[in-house]
């Protein structure tokens, strides 16, 4: 379905930017992975991608926290392939604490990265894709881009933002043959959940299960999280034809997080 297409998926070194990655690849998408990671590991995935699913695939280690880095990233990719097709900005960091005890290095970089990255990457791609006529711009917010939660002042406040972004980006390309929507996930198992569930255990003395029954139960009400596969599906479902009059919108994969 995508075989000739370029796509660039920031912070694509695990979690759900490394699921979106692989479902891209597995439908023809030449791939520029990008994040932290140990070398080894990062070259693993890259040589695996390539080989698993005969596409093309190279990796940018551009930090998404500095706005030329971005635009670099963007800029390399087109010279390097002659085209970018797909841009889903998915790198993320999280911090929390009230909003009195909230440091502002932590708020600044967390919008730094959350959302100023994607401002960037998308400010950088869109010429590009309007050139070509076709381009597709997915940005992986939050279930918390949608509703609040204590503690995630600078998070919430980002993705509240990225989907803010992303209705100004569907209405400037509505008619260009680019489409740029949000993909809101719940809870996904990922590193980041993954820390969040031994904190709980930690603070209250319970076990990882406990823990991650404790998450899922104030939240998202089907019990179960979301995977990164799925949320690979859903933004290779935005790639697709069938969804060529879908832009500006935000859509919801948490599990009927936010139907409360």
């Amino acid at each position: 379905m995508l075989k000739g297409k370029v796509a660039v998926v920031t912070g694509s070194t695990s979690g759900i930017g490394l699921g979106i990655a692989r479902e891209l690849a597995r439908l023809g998408a030449d791939i520029v992975l990008n994040g932290f990671g140990d070398a080894n590991e990062i070259e693993n995935i890259r040589s695996g991608m390539e080989r698993d699913h005969g596409v093309r695939c190279v990796y940018d280690g551009a930090d998404m926290s500095k706005g030329e880095s971005v635009r670099g990233l963007i800029h390399a990719t087109v010279e390097k392939f002659g085209r970018l097709d797909i841009l889903v900005n998915n790198a993320g960091i999280q911090f929390t604490a009230p909003v009195d005890e909230f440091p502002a290095a932590k708020w600044q970089a967390i919008l730094d990265i959350n959302l100023s990255a994607a401002f960037h990457g998308i400010s950088a791609a869109v010429p590009q894709m309007k050139q070509q006529r076709w381009g597709r711009v997915v940005n992986i917010a939050s279930a918390h881009g949608l509703v609040a939660s204590t503690h995630k002042a600078a998070y919430v406040a980002a993705k509240h933002g990225l989907v803010g972004l992303t209705k100004v980006v569907g209405l400037e390309t509505a008619g260009s043959g680019v489409t740029c929507n949000a993909v809101c996930p719940g809870w996904v198992r990922t590193p980041l959940v993954e820390k969040q569930i031994s904190d709980i255990a930690t603070q209250r003395g319970i076990s990882q299960k406990q823990a991650t029954e404790e998450l899922l139960a104030e939240k998202q009400p089907s019990l179960d999280f979301a995977s990164p596969e799925q949320l690979g599906g859903t933004v290779a479902f935005l790639c697709s034809a069938a969804a060529d009059q879908i832009t500006g919108t935000a859509i919801s994969v948490d599990g009927g997080w936010t139907a409360r």
